[in-house]
């Protein structure tokens, strides 16, 4: 009987090692999904960091460009509030000259409604006259008669002396108004003599802004004229200092010379022997400082410009890059040789201003250039 009960118990199934692989699998499973969790968190806090970078340098370039807005708007502003006072002052001469002219024509009015009462007293001055003759032929003609033409006439007599007062008080009136017409005529000279000098001050006004725009004018032209005397002289003394070479040149106002004399192929640092050309070039713009008035408002800018050939590598992306890096080293070297910034500009053409178009390798060198280029600010 023991026995027969110890084979069934080893014949029973044993579940437990089943039990402890599924475990395992499952604690590996998700060991596994949160490697792959933390490795996706990784990448993209990466590529978060990444996008916030790019927006932080996206809000530096509109804060740049906003302060640029700002700068012009407050440039239009001024002359707008410039060309408002000038408009304001000429709305107020024309006010003036409107409101003079209403008074005038009152005055005028009035004057024309005084001469109608004189006319009219007048016509009534001349009937009393009339009915003064007309009793006094009657009182004549009844002078040879008895008591009851006396008597008529002293009731003519009445009469008269009642239209003689009537007479006095009509001349009168005639003189008051007289009076009151010679002062409304004053009044109304003295209001053309305001109109005229209305319009004279309008015409005073227009005359002073076309004076002041000619005066402009005249003087940008002269500043320009004198900058040009002043640039031919520059050039020429470029010209002798730095001698009659082939690779540098005059075209039309600009000194040209070719940028293999101060950088190697593809570089924006300065050569020896091109610093010592700038150096000639410095002490020529020292000299002009101290010629041109400092009323005139001028600077040297100083262009960069490659061939169309692109870049490939190297410190630079594209030709701008060179043609920027290059003006800017030649403008901070003159800087550092004592002349002065603000009569400094450093301008980038990269290709985009051949003088040459041809594909030659003499076309490639004519192009890569620099050029001084004096000009007003």
């Amino acid at each position: 009987m023991a026995l027969a009960r110890t084979r069934r118990g080893e014949s029973g199934m044993n579940y437990w090692p089943g039990f402890v692989d599924a475990l395992s699998t499952l604690i590996l499973s998700i060991i596994f999904l949160l490697s792959v969790f933390v490795v996706v968190q990784f990448y993209l806090q990466q590529e978060v960091q990444g996008k916030n970078a790019a927006l932080q340098r996206l809000d530096a370039q509109i804060a740049g460009l906003a302060e640029q807005l700002s700068m012009a708007k407050s440039d239009k502003a001024d002359l707008e509030s410039q060309l408002a006072g000038l408009q304001a002052s000429l709305a107020g001469a024309q006010s003036d000259r409107d409101k003079f002219q209403a008074l005038y024509r009152g005055a005028a009015a009035g004057a024309e409604a005084a001469q109608g009462k004189v006319n009219e007293l007048s016509g009534e001055l001349a009937g009393a006259q009339s009915e003064r003759d007309k009793y006094k032929t009657l009182y004549q003609g009844a002078a040879a008669d008895s008591t009851a033409a006396q008597n008529k006439a002293t009731a003519l007599s009445s009469a008269l002396q009642g239209e003689k007062d009537i007479s006095t008080k009509a001349l009168t009136q005639v003189e008051t108004l007289n009076e009151q017409l010679a002062a409304l005529r004053q009044q109304l000279a003295t209001l053309n003599t305001a109109l005229d000098t209305s319009e004279k001050k309008d015409v005073l006004s227009q005359q002073k802004i076309t004076d002041l725009g000619q005066r402009l004018n005249v003087a940008l032209a002269k500043d320009v004229q004198e900058l040009s005397s002043y640039r031919s002289d520059f050039f020429g003394k470029l010209r002798t200092i730095l001698g009659n070479r082939p690779d540098i040149r005059v075209v039309g106002d600009r000194f040209v010379l070719q940028s293999e004399i101060f950088f190697d192929s593809s570089r924006a640092d300065l050569k020896p022997e091109g610093r010592a050309e700038l150096d000639k070039v410095a002490g020529a713009i020292v000299a002009l400082e101290g010629q041109i008035p400092p009323d005139i408002a001028w600077v040297l800018r100083v262009d960069g410009h490659t061939d169309v050939r692109p870049i490939s590598g190297g410190q630079f992306k594209s030709n701008w890059d060179l043609s920027a890096a290059r003006a800017i080293a030649v403008v901070q070297y003159l800087i550092d040789k004592g002349v002065a910034p603000d009569h400094l500009v450093a301008a980038a053409f990269g290709q985009y201003d051949p003088i040459d178009t041809g594909a030659t390798e003499d076309a490639y060198r004519r192009n890569r250039r620099i050029e001084f280029k004096l000009t007003e600010r």
